[in-house]
């Protein structure tokens, strides 16, 4: 069967690779079901995206930005319409329920009318100048051509925390999609394409990293660099770009604790404890995959959860009922594996899963079993690494002080969480947690477009999406204006 063959688009115009190779978009729970062919792309496509993309800078960055921004809202709008063909093919590419996919393509609508507002918000400041009969302010300015690079467990949400806020200020963009799942990408700009963006200011270059994301991010005419991925591939993004003095967004892993108090609501707690680990088949970087519970609750805690992981269902996205979707390929199965593998080793018990799931309904896909792992320690493996699969540590702890600890004492700092009653602890755990992200009384998954994201330490470099993009996609520049007719010299000392 002849699958629909798809190609780069660079300078509005679909053009197979340079290489002339290509690969299939396989969908992980059914691997007879083939979404389609795209260019496996090389360093010659990426400086044909980048040519193309640094010509229409010259134009696109003159269209005023409300003009800009009415382009993206009519993409929302199309978005919207085309909501449900979008979240069945995301589900087909990615595996995540329908219900996921379908809050993936509306987090793109609701950064997309965001973002909109902000064409008519991209204030400067006005001064007093130290001099008389001078004019002093300041106005943000794009930054020219950005590389963009993108993950597959949020393939069209992700896309539009990159693309929006940067075609909003100005920029032109060269995106690759995730190999695994390019098909969300390319709807996306197909969509922004369909509400008029110009041809040029969005080109497409899909392949995989070592031949095509690393020619984009060391391309001389490339300004700026986004990422999300792992921290071991974004440390190497990292230190290429800003060995060419190139700014770099860099948003990467997580080990997300959620610490549940004696005095949590347990029911609660338990139903965040089930989304935040085995949403999205735990593969999200927010993803909670450290669960510290009190000791007085503990037992309790972990036999209801125990239960209720084991009774998922697991299966095909776009089944009914599916609550738990497949992992996106046999290397994220192999991770699961290795660190279930590693947990006991090292001491952990398996209480629920901890293997793949091979026999029938299962065997042409890549699933894993909801996963619960008891007698964890913090020192372990299993409670430091990212697994980004369907699988849980539970940590016991004494006090709330001795949890905060247990919860900062890892490389990662992205999301955490605190079920507690006790508003006192709820602040001061707003306070001490490292992380760029912090709930009360909700799981570590759950991020709103107008908010900053991101995190610290290994979890990223200090910038953010969200309400922060604006400040990576564009640069200030300050402006004088002397209207008295003289030679004035600021910093030279005039005082009398």
């Amino acid at each position: 069967m002849a699958h629909k063959q798809y190609q780069n688009l660079i300078g509005g115009q679909w053009l197979p690779s340079v290489s002339g190779k290509t690969f299939q978009n396989i969908n992980p729970a059914d691997h007879s079901d083939i979404l389609g062919t795209f260019p496996s792309s090389n360093a010659e496509d990426v400086a044909l995206a980048v040519a193309a993309a640094k010509k229409a800078f010259a134009t696109w960055r003159l269209v005023p930005a409300p003009k800009r921004a009415e382009i993206l809202y009519r993409a929302g709008q199309l978005l919207a319409e085309r909501k449900e063909q979008f979240a069945r093919e995301m589900t087909r590419e990615m595996g995540k329920v329908l219900a996921e996919t379908r809050g993936d393509v509306q987090e793109a609508i609701d950064e997309a009318y965001y973002v909109a507002g902000e064409g008519r918000r991209l204030f400067g400041q006005t001064t007093p100048s130290e001099l008389a009969n001078k004019f002093a302010m300041s106005v943000r300015m794009p930054v020219g051509v950005v590389g963009m690079i993108a993950p597959w467990n949020f393939p069209m949400a992700i896309p539009s925390w990159k693309l929006f806020p940067a075609l909003v200020s100005g920029n032109t963009c060269v995106i690759k999609p995730a190999e695994d799942t390019p098909l969300s990408t390319y709807n996306l700009v197909q969509t922004l394409i369909d509400a008029g963006v110009p041809a040029g200011v969005i080109n497409i270059v899909s392949g995989f990293g070592p031949e095509a994301g690393a020619p984009l991010v060391e391309h001389p005419d490339v300004r700026a660099i986004s990422f999300t991925g792992s921290s071991a591939v974004g440390s190497i993004i990292g230190q290429r770009a800003s060995a060419n003095f190139k700014p770099v967004s860099l948003e990467m892993g997580g080990k997300n604790a959620m610490i549940v108090m004696d005095d949590a609501n347990l029911e609660l707690a338990l139903e965040g404890a089930l989304w935040g680990a085995f949403g999205t088949t735990g593969q999200r970087c927010t993803a909670t995959s450290r669960i510290l519970l009190h000791k007085s609750i503990a037992a309790e805690f972990t036999q209801k959860l125990v239960a209720r992981a084991a009774a998922l269902k697991v299966g095909n996205g776009l089944e009914e009922g599916i609550e738990v979707g497949p992992q996106v390929n046999s290397d994220q199965i192999a991770t699961s594996t290795k660190y279930v593998a590693i947990a006991e080793a090292e001491g952990a018990k398996i209480l629920t899963g901890g293997k793949a799931l091979t026999e029938a309904p299962y065997a042409n896909g890549t699933f894993f079993a909801p996963t619960v792992i008891g007698s964890v320690t913090p020192s372990m493996r299993i409670a430091r690494e990212e697994v980004f699969g369907p699988v849980v540590a539970l940590i016991e702890f004494n006090t709330f002080e001795e949890a905060i600890e247990i919860a900062n004492s890892i490389d990662y700092g992205l999301s955490t969480s605190l079920y507690s009653r006790d508003v006192n602890r709820a602040f001061t755990a707003m306070r001490d947690l490292e992380a760029g992200i912090t709930y009360i009384n909700a799981p570590t998954i759950g991020a709103e477009v107008h908010l900053p994201f991101g995190g610290v330490k290994q979890t990223g470099n200090g910038h953010r999406e969200g309400n922060g993009a604006i400040d990576f996609y564009t640069i200030w520049k300050a402006v004088y204006f002397d209207y008295s007719d003289t030679l004035q010299r600021a910093q030279i000392d005039n005082a009398e």
